[in-house]
């Protein structure tokens, strides 16, 4: 008995019933016993089976035919694949699949300073006062273990390859992170996978965190319990103070290690190695591969760009190394000089330390220095309304009543910094600060409310007298508010009353009527210091040899030593 034909869904061919799912399996290809013969008796058979054939079928059901070749001497090749030579007109086989990149091609692209990090702590160059034998970071290392660290540093000066050699030389598990890409998932997870590991295995982990400062405070407070618990020696490396920036409570638990910027001899140390190894490392002959030696200028023109910072040199170096060979050295010295970018960071340590010196410069009336830092700092990309801020303070801190002027000059040159903005800005500010740095002088208002403020802390509920008081209704005034207030104006001449809470000062501890002095007298020396060391020493370098105008005679320089005595102090 013959078995029942059905279309194919996919073909619209007659296949048997029983050998449909074999005939779909193979992509629609003709079996033995699919189809039904097509020479047959029965012509009403032929007519179903034509008109079965002919039945139209939706378009997604269609098999798409391949494209027969073009020439029957062209082999048939996959048409995604088939790859025709334009000059002979002949197929030829796919290109071989491109080869993964290997390690080594991996280190071959890396920068020439990732290149030559140091191997051994003998190989590293720079921070003596670490690596040397009988320092504390040393002892700790022999010790088996260096304890949870942070490395605070300028750029370059050796943080993370430091922190590597130190887990290589105690023996422990490596694992590194970057706060730039990292979050606190991945730090979290590295720290259980430490934490398992030293429970299985007996094995420490350190865990070396670049940049975490840019972790915020709630991400530093995931190591908390891993470090106490000492699960992992954390080494995190930052350019930013730690006491600003890394959690309290983290920096208690770890020991900070501050890393100087380098000096020359050891950036002309690095640079040396670096050369010898560049060159040893080349394939082939010397001979066949031209060597760019890098004259002793280049040589000390890098390291004065760098400014300490090995990475920026070798960087350099490297540029240098791999020029055309016969690049005139004019043209090498200006292209080093444009590859460096400024150093100055408008949020970090130098944006204070510059503004810092500035303050002081002005202060000690030196206006060469005031205006080189102000330059350092503009050329640098400094906000100047941040700089004009600041001597709007620095008008009634430093000059105050010894030139009146000098806090409109600043308010003045604020608003021309806000109108007129960067480049032109630059010469308001420098007029500005060289005419403070010339002023004279005046704490006396900065100090006397540094004096008032400490008296009104001692106690902050001291009555005001009752003669001050502001007397606005009828029983005010009954109570005695305002009676016995002098008005000065009434009279010609001066006249004295108390304008301070005199009794409650007294409690406090300011019972003598001079330490209720809080504004002192134009020319008052009190615990001021006379050191005539230092006075020769500025009479001598600063005033071209001649005597201070200010200098007092030798009885009055006996009683004001001897004053400085009593009150215990001496000459710094």
């Amino acid at each position: 008995m013959k078995s029942k034909t059905v279309d194919c869904p996919i073909c619209g061919e007659q296949v048997s019933e029983n050998s449909i799912n074999d005939h779909l399996d193979t992509g629609c290809s003709k079996l033995e016993t699919d189809t039904l013969p097509m020479a047959s008796s029965s012509q009403p058979s032929q007519a179903s089976s034509s008109s079965s054939r002919k039945r139209p079928l939706a378009s997604i059901f269609v098999k798409k035919q391949p494209d027969p070749p073009e020439s029957p001497t062209v082999p048939k090749l996959k048409k995604q694949h088939q790859v025709i030579d334009l000059d002979t007109d002949e197929a030829k086989p796919p290109p071989a699949k491109r080869q993964k990149t290997s390690a080594e091609h991996l280190d071959a692209a890396a920068p020439l300073a990732a290149r030559l990090r140091p191997k051994t702590l003998e190989d590293f160059v720079g921070q003596d006062h670490l690596t040397g034998a009988d320092s504390l970071l040393m002892s700790l290392v022999h010790g088996g273990g260096t304890g949870s660290l942070i490395l605070w540093g300028p750029p370059g000066c050796g943080k993370t390859t430091l922190a590597r050699l130190l887990a290589h030389e105690t023996g422990a598990a490596f694992k590194e992170l970057s706060a730039t890409s990292s979050g606190a998932v991945e730090a979290r997870n590295v720290c259980e996978e430490a934490k398992n590991m030293l429970k299985l295995r007996g094995r420490r982990t350190v865990l070396f965190l670049d940049e975490i400062h840019r972790f915020n405070k709630a991400q530093q407070d995931i190591f908390l319990p891993y470090v106490e618990a000492g699960h992992i020696q954390l080494i995190g490396a930052t350019t930013e103070n730690p006491s600003f920036k890394v959690n309290g409570a983290l920096i208690s638990r770890c020991r900070v290690f501050v890393l100087e910027r380098l000096t020359d001899d050891q950036m002309s140390t690095i640079l040396t190695r670096a050369i010898d190894r560049y060159h040893a490392s080349l394939p082939e002959p010397a001979s066949n591969h031209p060597i760019n030696a890098p004259s002793e200028k280049i040589l000390t023109l890098i390291i004065k760009l760098a400014n300490g910072d090995s990475r920026t040199a070798l960087s350099l170096l490297e540029l240098t190394l791999t020029a055309k060979p016969g690049t005139n050295e004019a043209v090498m010295v200006q292209s080093l000089k444009r590859s460096v970018a400024t150093s100055y960071d408008r949020s970090g340590d130098d944006h204070y330390d510059m503004i810092s010196a500035l303050h002081k410069s002005v202060r000690g009336s030196d206006g060469s220095a005031a205006l080189y830092w102000l330059a350092r700092m503009l050329t640098g990309g400094e906000d100047p309304t941040y700089i004009a801020r600041r001597l709007i303070v620095m008008a009634s801190e430093d000059i105050g009543l010894a030139d009146n002027s000098c806090l409109p000059l600043a308010i003045a040159t604020h608003a021309a910094c806000q109108t007129v903005g960067m480049p032109e800005c630059r010469i308001n500010l420098a007029h500005c600060v060289a005419r403070f740095a010339e002023a004279p002088k005046s704490t006396r208002s900065y100090e006397g409310y540094n004096r008032a403020e400490e008296a009104a802390k001692k106690d902050p509920r001291a009555p005001v007298p009752t003669h001050l008081r502001n007397a606005p209704t009828q029983l005010m005034k009954e109570l005695g508010y305002g009676k016995e207030y002098l008005y000065n104006p009434t009279y010609g001449h001066p006249v004295r009353q108390d304008y301070l809470p005199v009794a409650a000062l007294e409690k406090a501890g300011l019972a003598e009527s001079s330490e209720r002095a809080f504004l002192r007298k134009e020319g008052d020396l009190t615990d001021k210091v006379w050191n005539e060391g230092r006075l020769e020493e500025w009479e001598w370098f600063e005033n071209d040899g001649k005597p201070w105008e200010g200098r007092m005679d030798e009885a009055v320089q006996k009683l004001q030593r001897e004053e400085a005595q009593q009150n215990g102090k001496g000459q710094p």
